[in-house]
């Protein structure tokens, strides 16, 4: 019987000093101590990565282990994170066919899983599973749902039991549970500056050496929603020191580019383009998911990489059916961040949804449009099909809708070809309907948009031109945005003449004064044009011409005609003095027109 007993107590203290010693192991020190939390400014205290010291450390337990909380510093001591005696260690394989598991399987809210730790006295292994289920239940609710169950879930009695549960418990999970505690809590609610948040960062910096990819993974994905603290802060730069160090083992692409994303902005130049290699030579394991975030990671990074952007975006190209609206917005919202442009992409997901129209939302559509106005790039096939299914039905375009339209319509300078004067009819019609409740600027803007399109509807320049409409755009914000407005809508009224029941000018006192902007010569133009000129005789260059008062010309060269000496001796003969006009040729350089210098 002694014996028996002897060899049950040794296999026993072998499991529990297995789980409750990982740091007697070679590790990177990582340590972050606060001593008042009255002073928010004091930084990581010591992060040493020496050999002696992983040496040292692996030769003796840490002393002391100090936490941070809202209210106040837990450093007395040792922090005891012994097991109550009904919380017990279990073996995990037969604890998922407990009836425990079972039950929370079934639980459909925070409350419920609540409700069942009451029932039981959840293991270390359940007190983890509790908080994730609690999670999980929570993200497939509406939002108002979701704010009423987190609300009945914080007022709920057994949740600071829990809690205190997971405070005693965190030195005796798996590490993945202690990843998973730490990422639920975060979701679910709980203060950042909690004592039991707190434990757990300096839980997950102990253990961090010891984390596989996937623990790593979790933790990356909690840490980079968290506000900046001190053990937050300490716990990122442990992660880089980590990542780099195992960059070369990572096998997983969905690890590397959370990896990638915690490393962020600030990560160095070198080590960006170590991650860079790294993700091409992993591009044979990329599913069409992997492409998505690739980009939308380096995107995160503010790191731009041909070689992937191109992978990338062939894939996505290949397969626009299999991907939702959101990733397919949120790939050129990343574009647009990256400066990048795939005309092959932008071209063929224009052709897409212009096949699939009435797949999409009118808002989805607009949204497209916009993100491509963005890009400077025109979606032809696109804008084609929409501009005909607002001429067949112009009375479903809300303000807004009619808004975006014109700006996008304008901006990119699109004919609609043959059914021109029908689609700008249409767009006059749905902004008459508007007319009486609409904003004075808002009108502003959609007849400087039409003006742009070359059509002048009567009824709403009439509006804007009326005396009270201009009265409430004198006081309007944007002064320099509307001065402009006015100018290009004064410049189209002029040179284009359009036949209107009225004849309408716009006031000069809406438009101030053009020739006072501060307009700076384009000096690499200026070089240009100077080196075009060479040394030719009586050729004369202006820079920074101001035309009808609104239109900049960047630079004009003026030199005489090939048969100019001949007409001058003529005219001399005959008493006529030849006019500039005849006697100048003038080779205008439009004004430069600044757009994203997109990489290709």
């Amino acid at each position: 019987m002694s014996v028996w007993v002897t060899e049950e107590v040794m296999r026993w203290a072998v499991r529990f000093c297995s789980r409750r010693c990982p740091w007697q192991q070679h590790r990177f020190l990582l340590t972050s101590s606060i001593k008042d939390t009255s002073f928010p400014s004091q930084q990581l205290a010591q992060v040493c990565v020496s050999q002696k010291s992983q040496t040292s450390l692996s030769q003796s337990l840490i002393s002391s282990v100090r936490f941070y909380s809202q209210d106040r510093s837990h450093s007395d001591g040792v922090e005891e994170l012994s097991l109550p005696p009904e919380v017990q260690l279990d073996d995990s394989a037969s604890e998922l066919r407990t009836p425990f598991f079972d039950s929370l399987r079934r639980c459909g809210s925070p409350s419920d899983v609540l409700d069942l730790t009451r029932q039981y006295s959840p293991t270390v292994r359940q007190v983890s599973n509790s908080l994730t289920h609690m999670w999980s239940t929570t993200k497939k609710m509406s939002e108002e749902q979701r704010r009423y169950e987190l609300q009945l879930m914080f007022e709920h009695p057994a949740f600071e039991e829990l809690l205190q549960k997971a405070l005693k418990t965190v030195g005796h999970m798996r590490n993945d549970d202690v990843t998973y505690s730490l990422l639920s809590m975060v979701n679910l609610g709980v203060s950042q500056h909690s004592r039991v948040v707190q434990t757990y960062l300096r839980v997950c910096q102990e253990k961090l050496n010891d984390f596989d990819e996937k623990s790593l993974s979790i933790l990356a994905s909690c840490l980079e929603n968290m506000e900046s603290s001190t053990n937050v802060d300490a716990l990122k730069k442990g992660m880089r020191l980590v990542v780099e160090a195992r960059l070369p083992g990572i096998k997983n692409v969905m690890t590397l580019q959370t990896m990638m994303r915690l490393l962020g902005k600030d990560a160095p130049q070198d080590l960006k383009r170590t991650l860079e290699k790294k993700a091409l030579s992993m591009t044979d394991q990329f599913t069409l998911p992997n492409t998505q975030y690739m980009i939308f990671t380096m995107a995160t990074m503010g790191f731009y990489s041909k070689p992937l952007m191109d992978l990338c975006s062939k894939k996505i190209a290949e397969d626009f059916h299999g991907i939702p609206f959101n990733r397919l917005y949120r790939v050129l919202q990343s574009y647009k961040e990256l400066l990048y442009r795939n005309g092959d992409l932008l071209t063929g997901l224009s052709e897409y949804v212009a096949s699939t129209l009435d797949v999409w939302t009118n808002k989805q559509v607009l949204l497209f449009l916009s993100i491509f106005e963005e890009l400077a790039f025109c979606p032809d096939a696109l804008m084609e099909a929409y501009a005909e299914k607002v001429i067949s039905n112009p009375d479903v375009l809300a303000l807004k809708d009619l808004s975006c339209v014109l700006k996008v319509f304008s901006s990119l300078n699109y004919d609609v070809r043959h059914q021109r004067q029908q689609f700008l009819d249409s767009l006059s019609h749905a902004l008459s309907s508007y007319l009486p409740k609409m904003p004075a600027f808002t009108l502003l803007k959609a007849v400087y948009c039409l003006c742009l399109l070359g059509h002048f509807p009567s009824a709403p320049l009439e509006q804007l031109l009326h005396s009270s409409t201009l009265e409430q755009l004198e006081g309007s914000k944007f002064a320099k945005s509307r001065e402009r407005m006015f100018q290009t809508v004064d410049l189209c009224l002029r040179l284009d003449r359009p036949p209107l029941p009225q004849p309408l000018t716009v006031p000069t006192s809406v438009m101030g004064d053009a020739s006072s902007s501060s307009q700076t010569v384009n000096s690499r133009l200026s070089q240009g044009l100077q080196s075009l000129m060479g040394d030719e005789a009586d050729t004369m260059l202006q820079e920074m011409v101001l035309v009808e008062n609104s239109y900049l010309i960047d630079g004009v060269i003026t030199k005489p005609l090939p048969n100019q000496t001949c007409r001058t001796e003529a005219s001399s003969c005959a008493g006529v003095e030849g006019s500039p006009a005849e006697s100048n040729q003038s080779l205008h350089a439009d004004p430069v027109v600044f757009v994203p210098a997109f990489k290709f």
